[in-house]
Parts: structure tokens; sequence; C-alpha cells
């Protein structure tokens, strides 16, 4: 799972998670970010039952703590557990504060399809959904383009919408994004990344907000 550019986007991630909050990191790259928080009042939380995730070191990996992704995960001081369906309670109660997601696609109006690509199997739609719902605020995390070279960030998505929600930020290898209005403004550039470059590779439409412009 680990390579660079994920490493960068969740590093970016974790810069945007600051003070005393519950925050829930979904499956992918937003199980990263534990690895570059360095705040001990964020509280992580995952769907499968844990309050106060941490991450691990490989020597002390307990098999049967993992997170919704099923990897290894630590438990803090002052952790809890609880039934999924509690957690679950949490999610749709609003009493997430920040959820982190990956993403297939996001469109130009900030809505995400992360959870079925038409065609393909898959093994279900896990927490996206109530986390969109209940969440009070939603980062994305994702690769600006998929394999093939095509933009993620579209006018309109062709996947299974995970919601009607927007989100609220969104993070990727080349550009992090504001969602106000449901419009998306870029509002920061990626290192050694040009405008340019990203307005190549970028199918939605979006406003420029960069700092200095």
């Amino acid at each position: 799972m680990k390579n660079k550019t994920y490493e960068m986007i969740a590093k970016r991630a974790a810069m945007a998670l600051a003070g005393s909050r519950i925050v829930n990191l979904g499956i992918g790259i937003p199980t990263l970010v534990a690895d570059y928080l360095d705040d001990d009042a964020v509280c992580l939380h995952t769907e499968n039952g844990l309050l106060g995730v941490t991450k691990v070191d490989a020597d002390q990996i307990d098999p049967n703590l993992v997170n919704a992704g099923k990897l290894p995960v630590g438990e803090g001081i002052g952790s809890s557990f609880f039934h999924s369906a509690d957690s679950f309670g949490m999610i749709r109660g609003g009493h997430v504060d920040v959820a982190v997601l990956g993403a297939l696609q996001v469109d130009q109006c900030g809505r995400i399809a992360n959870w079925a690509v038409p065609g393909q199997s898959i093994l279900g739609v896990g927490g996206a959904m109530d986390l969109l719902a209940g969440a009070k605020s939603v980062i994305v995390t994702m690769t600006h383009t998929a394999k093939n070279g095509a933009s993620k960030l579209v006018k309109e998505c062709n996947y299974p919408l995970s919601g009607r929600r927007n989100a609220d930020l969104i993070i990727t290898d080349l550009a992090v994004f504001a969602v106000k209005e449901e419009s998306l403004h870029l509002i920061e550039l990626m290192p050694d990344v040009d405008l340019e470059h990203v307005q190549n590779k970028t199918e939605a439409d979006f406003t420029v907000d960069l700092a200095g412009d």
C-alpha cells in the first residue's frame, strides 16, 4: 500500500487535522494518515468498533486488533471497544467530526463515488454512505488520475454516487481543492506541480484560488 505518492497525500491530509476531533479514516490512502498525525487530541475512530486507534509497530501487532480494512492497528490510552452497530450509531448520530475517505471519482460539485465500478464485483459499500451523511466534515484523499490516465475529478461521475453530500476538501497528488457552494476551488499546488499541469489533468471545472493570485 505505501508508496511516496500515497504518503504525500496522507501527510497533507494529516496537516488538516488538529485539535480535539473524532476522525474516521477510510480504506486505502486514508489509513496512512495515522502515520503522520502529531496531535494527541485527534481521536481516531473505525467503524468496526474502536475509538482511540493508533498506528502500530510491526513487532507489536495484535492480530485481534484491526481497522475496517482489516489492517493491524494499535490502541491508545483511554481507547474503547464497542459493537459495530454502536459505531454506526456514532456516525449516523453526528458524533464523528471528520471522515477521511478515498474516492474513485469526485464531480465538480464535490460529490463522491467510491464504492462500485460498474461491471466489477464488489465486497460491499462499507461505511462510506453513512459517513457522508453523518460526519461533520469530509476530506477526500485520492490520486488525481486513474491508472489509465483519466482524470478522477470529473464534470459528472459515471460511477454510482456514495451520497448526495459534497466533500469539503479534496487532496490529490497534484493539488488541494476546497468545495465552496458546490464548486471546486483550487487552493494549493503540491510540490513541483504547476497550474497548467493541474488544468491539463482535470476534467472538472474549477476556480483558481491560490494564495497570491
